[in-house]
């Protein structure tokens, strides 16, 4: 999950699919557990905002039932209005039945109490109402709410059904109002010899940013002994691959010890989908996001030559030899057509030609940094 824009607003992951789901079948099984055996209630929903909610609610609930709708408007923007208004209502007979009626979300209670005025006089054996969300600190009227799915805090939530204005209904999770992003924050890749390094100190020293590289923040938390560095030496030792939440774990310690950046460059992570995953639902949390990934793109023969030279001097032994660059080359090109993929589904890949001066490359890199 990532921050979204919806119009002029930032709404950050609040509550996610799995959650909402689990809500919704105990929500149903509470009105199946209890309603009278052979009891066929009719339930009611409220569009537009409860069209999801309802269509789940009803593939959980085991037993027969009748379904029907009612229309109201009561909002306008993010601020509910005074002025309710009946704009469809329901035509089948209630008399003697139970009526449960489905509410996305209840807040100050005015809606609900327009449905409680249509359903007063039709002579209905019971009525109830379930809600997926409430809201008590706003609620102001004093009608019973039967079914609680989940109560939330007063903030203005879109997805899974509920809008603002017209738009969010589509995303199946819940999100939050919350600020624009303060923070610029890429993903710099690079292949070996790419240079990635050289420009990410430019980068941090023209933009103000924090560098986050993924080797320099191993090779402190093992030297210091931290509790993450000996949990990620004991599976070096072992000669397994550290798991990625111990790696997030580390990124996300260094992002809260620079809690005031201007932004961040994450220099060797990440290096799959699941941490791409992680690394955005993180930030996400924070009311932050990775706004793009650049990657510098140089001809292999031309790293090779690079890096052959570079190794005269540099003592790396893995520089020396062209058949283990070429390796490194080939398990960079997989984990990156991976990465590009996910980040241009996001409309955030930026490529950069990497041949040229380091002042020349700066500047492209610059150029497209401007522009998120």
């Amino acid at each position: 999950m990532k921050i979204i824009k919806l119009h002029d607003l930032y709404f950050k992951p609040f509550i996610n699919e799995k959650e909402i789901s689990a809500t919704v079948k105990h929500l149903a099984q509470q009105v199946k557990e209890d309603l009278p055996k052979d009891e066929i209630p009719i339930f009611v929903g409220i569009l537009n905002g409860c069209f999801l909610f309802a269509a789940d609610f009803i593939r959980e609930y085991k037993g027969n039932c009748e379904v029907s709708f009612v229309k109201l408007a009561s909002y306008n923007g993010t601020a509910s209005s005074d002025n309710v208004k009946h704009l469809v209502g329901i035509n089948e007979d209630l008399t003697g039945r139970t009526v449960i009626i489905l509410e996305d979300i209840i807040d100050t209670g005015r809606t609900l109490q327009e449905i409680y005025n249509i359903f007063r006089d039709k002579n209905v054996k019971q009525l109830k109402i379930a809600t997926l969300f409430f809201k008590p600190d706003v609620f102001k009227k004093e009608l019973p709410i039967d079914y609680i799915g989940k109560s939330i805090e007063d903030k203005f939530i879109v997805g899974y059904g509920l809008d603002y204005n017209g738009l969010g209904r589509n995303y199946p999770a819940i999100y939050q109002l919350t600020t624009q992003p303060k923070m610029k924050n890429i993903v710099l890749f690079g292949p070996p010899g790419a240079g990635k390094g050289t420009q990410a100190e430019f980068l941090k020293e023209m933009y103000n940013l924090v560098h986050i590289s993924t080797g320099d923040v191993f090779r402190f938390n093992i030297k210091n002994k931290t509790e993450l560095g000996l949990l990620a030496k004991k599976y070096m030792d072992e000669g397994d691959l550290v798991p990625d939440e111990v790696t997030i774990n580390m990124l996300k310690a260094e992002v809260e010890k620079n809690a005031e950046a201007n932004g961040f460059i994450f220099d060797g992570f990440p290096r799959t989908q699941s941490q791409a995953e992680a690394l955005d639902t993180f930030l996400a949390e924070k009311g932050e996001q990775i706004n793009g990934m650049i990657a510098l793109e140089v001809p292999e023969d031309t790293l090779v030559t690079r890096l052959l030279e570079r190794g005269k001097t540099s003592g790396r032994t893995d520089d020396t030899d062209e058949a283990k660059i070429r390796n490194r080359f080939n398990e960079y090109n997989t984990k990156t057509a991976i990465l590009k993929d996910y980040f241009d589904g996001q409309q955030k890949y930026y490529g950069v030609n990497g041949v040229g001066s380091i002042e020349d490359i700066t500047q492209r890199i610059a150029k497209v940094f401007n522009t998120l």
